[in-house]
């Protein structure tokens, strides 16, 4: 085995600490939905599914979301809940984890307007968002009250109760992609006339109330991550700021209420993250708030991640590639705090292991049956 005082992947497997919790490497492994928990319970193979990860040698596996118990939150079928029956499934899986020598924090995750009625678990509840959606003459997404909004806050603080209840290492909030926390966020999905619309304080209302309520909840040592994107699942081009001064005013203030790391999620970690500057949008999140940051987008993988990777509408194979001196150098350079893997991660569990040692020439590549397995 390589030393890893001395090898080139050294940089990325020193220890991070963030607010008093300390993570063995650099290596997250990235949230990606899987759609294999029936009733919403993360079964005895959801948690071997994570165990692997773990004794594979990622550093913090980050959880598919999860979705807390407002009756909106879920969008999709078979994936897991974080309330009632599925709390003892992710009780398994922290259990599991750890005892592999891993650490772990679920994706809190409320859905917003993805919701349609005939969604799971109740079939006859509609989707809630900032604004009202209409289809063929129905609502099928009804905006926001303010005892709505309410009940989601709420809702997230229970679930972080319980994350820190069932003994996970940190959380982190699902504020990208075009869910609930960041539909709010976006001036484009969130045209509000009310005090959660409009300025940019007003759209970062409801977010802090959320961090707000979950620091509340977990205390003044438990870490929060907040993972937000430019891009959205149904517009890649879709930007929340379009300079690094309006992303500060919106990254700013959720620091300031408690968010102790950022996951800057992209589709390509490694591009600028506004046009004038080489900055990435993981070096700007640092630069901007100060805070701890994971970068995330197509690590270790030839092809850019896309959507239709598990929406099958695309092929998905993708050959291993690992530029570890590249990596570890931006990692000395304090490019990122730690990076999130994820397609890499489906096919070999022992991904991070074999960079940690240099085994590149073991690496497995990606293939459409990863997305249809959990274990391998």
């Amino acid at each position: 085995m390589t030393d890893t005082h001395t090898s080139l992947s050294a940089p990325l497997f020193e220890p991070l600490t963030v607010n008093g919790t300390t993570f063995p490497n650099r290596i997250a492994m990235a949230p990606m939905t899987r759609n294999m928990s029936p009733g919403g319970v993360p079964g005895a193979d959801v948690a071997e599914y994570y165990e692997r990860r773990a004794r594979g040698g990622v550093g913090l596996i980050i959880t598919e979301g999860t979705y807390i118990d407002h009756p909106g939150a879920n969008g999709y079928p078979n994936v897991p809940a974080f309330h009632g029956a599925g709390l003892e499934g992710w009780k398994d899986v922290v259990e599991r984890v750890h005892a592999a020598g891993g650490m772990i924090a679920p994706q809190l995750w409320h859905v917003g307007r993805e919701r349609r009625p005939g969604t799971e678990p109740d079939a006859d509840v509609p989707g809630f968002g900032p604004m009202a959606v209409v289809e063929d003459g129905v609502e099928v997404v009804r905006a926001m009250t303010e005892d709505d909004i309410q009940d989601v806050v709420a809702s997230f603080a229970r679930a972080a109760f319980e994350a820190k209840r069932l003994g996970f290492d940190a959380l982190e909030l699902h504020g990208a992609h075009g869910y609930l926390i960041d539909q709010f966020l976006w001036a484009e999905s969130n045209q509000r006339t009310d005090a959660y619309g409009g300025s940019v304080e007003n759209r970062l209302r409801f977010p802090r109330m959320i961090v707000q309520a979950v620091r509340n909840v977990v205390g003044p040592d438990f870490p929060i991550i907040f993972r937000f994107s430019q891009w959205k699942l149904a517009d890649y081009h879709a930007r929340i700021a379009e300079t690094p001064e309006a992303l500060g005013a919106l990254l700013r203030p959720l620091a300031d209420d408690g968010v102790d790391m950022f996951h800057a999620s992209t589709r390509r970690m490694w591009e600028p993250g506004f046009a004038g500057s080489e900055l990435t949008l993981a070096q700007w999140t640092q630069e901007l708030t100060g805070k701890p940051v994971i970068a995330v987008g197509s690590i270790g993988l030839d092809k850019t991640f896309r959507t239709g990777h598990f929406t099958r509408e695309e092929d998905p194979t993708s050959k291993s590639r690992v530029d570890v001196r590249q990596l570890a150098d931006q990692r000395a350079r304090e490019e990122f705090d730690m990076i999130a893997v994820g397609r890499a991660l489906l096919s070999d569990p022992d991904w991070a292991g074999k960079v940690r040692d240099e085994r590149l020439d073991e690496l497995i590549d990606f293939d459409r049956a990863a997305l249809d397995e959990l274990v391998r």
